[in-house]
């Protein structure tokens, strides 16, 4: 391995301890969405390849879904790591969505070229266990290291969430409580797109983990006043997702970007071109910038990007070894584009 290659392995390797548990993640993770067909279609072959890509670069946290291609995430990810001992790497899924039977070739909206039935939100304490149990099928495993409840935010459920978050507490929620306290799930907590609803299941219930999508990037740094502080307060781990929110800070400010699932508007594009006049300034990749940023904030334990190529899997290992100098960060800070309270530099 070359000295290059050893130093990419060593950064994205690194480890932090998950909350008050004992499950340690590395600080780069894979998501599992691309590999569920998320917007394009990934050949079987290409899917594998990005896995083991991972993993020859220190990968060892993975997390996935049943909403992810209507299972199609799940059963790529339990293939390709059944070469591998169980006891190397933590994974996580969700529970939520139950995936109906169903046959022939449809999309969603969201993913392409799935396979079988139609999803549908369940909250449920018996929804819940049987989504597990599904999961546990499609991945080919016994346990799950870490279960989060998924999408329990106003993305989905708009006006309903009061009504939507009440059934979780009584359904998912108290499934996934039993089977922790049983030792058969590590950890449990909320997969969601909004630091709101973390905060409220902080004050009502006793999460280990948060995985928080979109809202510790560099264009939203919304989580950062109270939510991230009370995880710090409590030892709760979170996962951050979503660093490129939904693809605009990878590709820049070009049309046609993405921003939270949605076509980017004229103020996104407008933040991200000046974040990238400022990294372009020090020689920095933008996407570099918003890869390692969140790293660097002490509650975040995890940064899980995806990748639906090994060259793509590639690319975000670089970016996450990348060397940044500290006057970029300054730079960003000085412009306005980042809050004096956001940590800054190497973690």
């Amino acid at each position: 391995m070359s000295a290059d290659m050893q130093g990419v392995v060593e950064r994205a390797a690194r480890r932090r301890i998950l909350g008050r548990g004992n499950l340690s993640l590395t600080r780069l993770g894979l998501g599992g969405a691309p590999l569920g067909n998320l917007y394009q279609a990934v050949e079987e072959a290409e899917a594998e390849r990005v896995i083991d890509a991972a993993w020859q670069g220190g990968v060892r946290y993975f997390d996935t879904a049943p909403l992810y291609g209507s299972g199609l995430s799940e059963r790529r990810m339990g293939r390709a790591l059944a070469r591998r001992p169980r006891s190397d790497y933590v994974l996580s899924s969700k529970v939520g969505w139950l995936i109906e039977p169903g046959v022939g070739i449809r999309d969603d909206g969201l993913y392409v070229g799935l396979e079988g039935g139609p999803r549908r939100c369940d909250y449920s304490y018996d929804g819940t266990l049987r989504s597990l149990e599904a999961s546990l099928l499609r991945l080919g495993l016994d346990y799950v290291d870490i279960v989060y409840i998924h999408d329990l935010d106003t993305v989905q459920h708009g006006a309903a969430l009061t009504e939507r978050y009440g059934d979780a507490m009584d359904g998912a929620y108290r499934a996934l409580d039993r089977l922790r306290g049983e030792g058969v799930v590590g950890a449990i907590g909320l997969g969601v797109n909004e630091w709101q609803i973390c905060d409220r299941l902080l004050a009502d219930a006793d999460p280990d983990c948060f995985l928080l999508a979109g809202r510790y990037s560099l264009l939203d740094q919304s989580a950062l006043y109270s939510f991230l502080p009370a995880c710090i307060k409590r030892g709760i781990g979170v996962v951050i997702g979503g660093a490129f929110n939904s693809g605009i800070l990878a590709t820049g400010a070009v049309p046609g970007a993405r921003y939270d699932y949605m076509p980017a508007s004229a103020e996104i594009m407008t933040h991200t071109a000046r974040l990238e006049a400022v990294c372009h300034r020090h020689n920095v990749p933008l996407a570099a910038a918003a890869l390692q940023f969140p790293s660097f904030h002490p509650a975040v334990v995890s940064v899980v990007p995806g990748a639906r190529s090994a060259a793509e899997m590639a690319t975000n290992l670089d970016l996450f070894s990348r060397i940044i100098p500290a006057a970029l960060w300054q730079e960003l800070r000085a412009e306005g584009l980042l809050p004096a309270e956001a940590p800054l530099g190497p973690d």
